[in-house]
């Protein structure tokens, strides 16, 4: 409960803030929720505290909150303000002829909000080019460089729940050179536009215009397009291997997004001819009705696509979230309950980072990127193919940036295949890469179960497993990484903690992050770090068993399953949550 002292400062705050709010729908939202907190509704005064409790900062996927008034929420004043100080920070490199592309995800307000970028960076003395319609994440992250803008604003919230809406900004033009040209802004821009929105005054003194942008046609969605089709005829060479695309059966399932159009027209045009749309969740619905999370990683998100799969004895599964830029895969497996199977990001990591890897072979210069948080079985492939490996922190803003980048991908359904045209994740080449390797193996006699067990064998068993925990406060967080800082564990899984790195310390010369990073003797690693989206302490465990054999296989999973159990518990313990 606040003290009256902060609920008043809170009001106070709110009031300034209605003042200078253009948007009316938002100054009645906030005005009423400051009426009722002063009328002693707790859960109002509590509401009002968290929304004026400050500016919603750039995290790992940019802005990123719930849609509602107040500075620490999305809505048109705070759109505003991020657009102009963007402007500013462009302005200040390429003078004030900016290029901006802007596209959007169905999710409430979206089109609104990005009508208002377009509308700043206009009357900024910009050129605005905007999607001409509800667009896929990896559509805006292409276009960029096909364009050739210098930033490109995504609105989005990706997996989040419904409630949310977000700001991606990506840089390219003539902002970036080199491998970041297209991917998402780093630091110290990030902090340099955070400065530059506190600088920018109240969003009702910056000029909005009501047209003078340029809407795009189709004609960049056909580019996209052709750029996935591209890839697809380089993999066939590269692979020499014919695989029948059009003999595999697929359940694909938009998760009430905006990715079933685009994904159809692309694995049609590679000859996937029986593809099969999960129909309650083909088209866009911002409050996504069939599932309790729009995130292709809860429990049950993908329960309609795999009713579907075993009605109609389907070959492969493939999900999408919300704005397309992951992709989830699932296979039938009949050692479990339901008969298939959903894969980890990390299995699909090392199946995409196997195929590419073999088309890749022998290039040292040709590099498979990683996070830290994902499995170290990709650099094992990447080794045996004879090609470049790298880690980065999380984050396709820092994957993207890899010299040499033939692919990269994290575990959280993250994967970057064609970086020659798109420089982040893109659910959609992802599903396509994911056809040919499962029509590949589908020709063997084979599975993709059965390339896991074969990289098992060959590089040892690499089970990963995540440990989550979701707070109401901040401080929640701070306190279990305090905890943790000041007596972590001296051994997990049975294995003595041989190193315990402060990930702000830097790691590998990566740039300084909040977390932390164990590792035994055995090889067994954890990561902790905050999340950069939502209220959650995220944990990254992996376990390594050596595979002497098939045989061994059953044998090394339950040990491999135990431990990754054993060392959940003991980091439960340490870091009190």
């Amino acid at each position: 409960m606040l003290s009256q002292g902060v609920a008043m400062q809170a009001a106070a705050s709110a009031r300034e803030w209605i003042e200078h709010d253009p948007d009316a729908g938002d100054r009645a939202e906030l005005r009423s929720l400051v009426d009722r907190a002063e009328s002693g509704d707790r859960r109002a005064a509590d509401e009002l505290d968290d929304r004026m409790s400050g500016m919603l900062r750039f995290g790992t996927a940019g802005l990123r909150g719930a849609i509602g008034a107040g500075p620490n929420r999305m809505n048109t004043a705070v759109v505003i303000r991020a657009t102009a100080g963007l402007c500013e920070v462009l302005r200040r490199t390429v003078g004030d002829d900016i290029h901006v592309v802007i596209g959007h995800d169905a999710r409430h307000r979206s089109w609104e909000f990005a009508r208002t970028v377009a509308g700043v960076v206009v009357a900024a003395g910009g050129r605005a080019f905007l999607l001409p319609h509800a667009t896929p994440t990896p559509v805006l992250a292409f276009a960029i460089n096909d364009l050739d803008t210098d930033a490109g604003v995504m609105i989005t919230a990706s997996h989040n729940p419904a409630r949310d809406n977000g700001y991606k900004v990506y840089l390219g033009g003539r902002m970036v050179t080199g491998p970041g040209r297209g991917a998402q802004l780093v630091s110290p821009l990030d902090e340099q536009i955070m400065a530059a929105i506190e600088a920018s005054g109240p969003a009702d003194g910056i000029p909005v215009t009501a047209g003078g942008w340029q809407m795009l046609d189709e004609s960049v969605e056909d580019s996209y397009l052709s750029a996935a089709l591209a890839l697809n005829t380089r993999l066939a060479t590269l692979s020499k291997a014919s695989e029948q695309v059009d003999g595999l059966r697929v359940v694909l399932t938009a998760m009430h997004g905006v990715g079933a159009e685009l994904a159809s027209r692309v694995l049609g045009a590679i000859g996937v001819a029986d593809l099969q749309l999960v129909a309650a969740q083909r088209e866009p619905d911002p409050d996504f009705p069939t599932v309790a999370f729009p995130n292709p990683e809860e429990p049950g998100a993908l329960d309609l696509a795999i009713t579907l799969a075993r009605q109609i004895s389907a070959d492969l599964v493939v999900a999408l979230d919300p704005d397309a830029d992951r992709c989830s895969l699932a296979v039938p497996d009949g050692s479990v309950d339901g008969g298939w199977r959903q894969l980890t990001g990390d299995q699909v990591g090392a199946l995409l980072g196997e195929y590419l890897g073999a088309c890749y072979a022998g290039d040292k210069h040709r590099v498979l990127a990683r996070s830290i948080v994902s499995s170290s079985l990709l650099d094992a492939i990447a080794a045996e193919h004879r090609l470049g490996s790298a880690q980065t922190l999380t984050g396709f803003k820092w994957i993207a940036r890899t010299p040499g980048l033939v692919y990269g991908y994290e575990e959280a359904l993250g994967y970057c295949v064609n970086p020659q045209a798109v420089r982040d994740k893109d659910g959609i080449t992802a599903a396509l890469v994911g056809c040919r390797l499962a029509a590949s193996l589908k020709q063997a006699g084979r599975s993709m179960l059965d390339l896991l067990d074969d990289l098992a064998v060959r590089h040892g068993l690499h089970a990963t497993a995540p440990l989550t925990f979701r707070v109401d406060e901040a401080e929640q967080i701070t306190a279990a990484l305090r905890r943790l800082a000041a007596a972590p564990p001296s051994s997990l899984g049975g294995s003595r903690v041989r190193e315990f790195v402060n990930l702000m310390d830097g790691y590998l010369g990566l740039p300084p992050t909040p977390g932390y990073r164990l590792e035994t003797e055995r090889g067994d690693r954890v990561v902790v770090r905050p999340s950069g989206t939502e209220p959650k302490l995220k944990c990254y465990l992996e376990v390594v068993e050596e595979v002497a054999g098939r045989e061994q296989l059953a044998n090394a999973k339950a040990a491999a399953a135990a431990r990754l159990t054993q060392i959940k518990q003991e980091l439960t313990a340490c870091l009190g949550l």
